[in-house]
């Protein structure tokens, strides 16, 4: 690993072996545990904590005062919002040991989740998927959903441009900004190739 490929504040901490891909930028008081693999053009805010184990695709956006859990995997271009939360155990006790408990959760490509959201172990959240700003997710959500609330319900299908879809008679939707078409069969949304 040559750190000259990437940026860590003098603050950070960096256990070793773990990846760290080129041009990832770690900023102030933050720390990556040992085993760890952090993609390439990653960004990760203030006060982050990156447990064993986990896998950052490329291109993560990871807010400040996060800790990402041994079990996560997220991959390329996920956005993780100030403060969101993930877990990675159903049910903590203190004086219970549960480290070979650990539930795997996977942020698939293009996810995004707001600002003091917070994902319970165990459930997937679909490529392009959007939750909500304070949801809680309590169970697997589709890709291109659109989840708020607590516990979480979907309201409604985003585009990969992160733009509500609104779709016609004919099920089909255009993102306004992209101009790619969606269309939504039996529950699921695919973009027209």
């Amino acid at each position: 690993m040559n750190k000259n490929d990437f940026f860590i504040h003098e603050t950070a901490v960096m256990d070793e072996p773990c990846e760290i891909g080129e041009g990832t930028k770690i900023w102030h008081f933050s720390h990556i545990m040992k085993n760890s693999r952090i993609g390439k053009k990653c960004n990760l805010g203030q006060n982050v904590v990156v447990s064993p184990d986990v896998v950052l695709g490329d291109n993560v956006k990871v807010q400040n005062n996060i800790s990402i859990y041994t079990g996560v995997i997220c991959e390329d271009d996920v956005f993780l919002g100030p403060s969101m939360v993930f877990t990675n155990v159903i049910n903590p006790r203190s004086a219970v040991p549960r480290r070979d408990q650990y539930a795997k959760t996977t942020v698939r490509k293009g996810a995004t989740i707001g600002a003091n959201a917070t994902i319970v172990c165990g459930n997937d959240i679909g490529k392009y998927a959007f939750i909500g700003a304070g949801a809680v997710v309590t169970k697997a959500i589709p890709d291109y959903a659109l989840v708020v609330g607590n516990p979480s319900r979907q309201i409604g299908w985003m585009s990969e441009y992160g733009h509500r879809l609104h779709f016609d008679e004919h099920n089909r939707a255009q993102c306004p900004e992209s101009k790619d078409f969606y269309i939504l069969k039996n529950g699921q949304v695919k973009k027209e190739s």
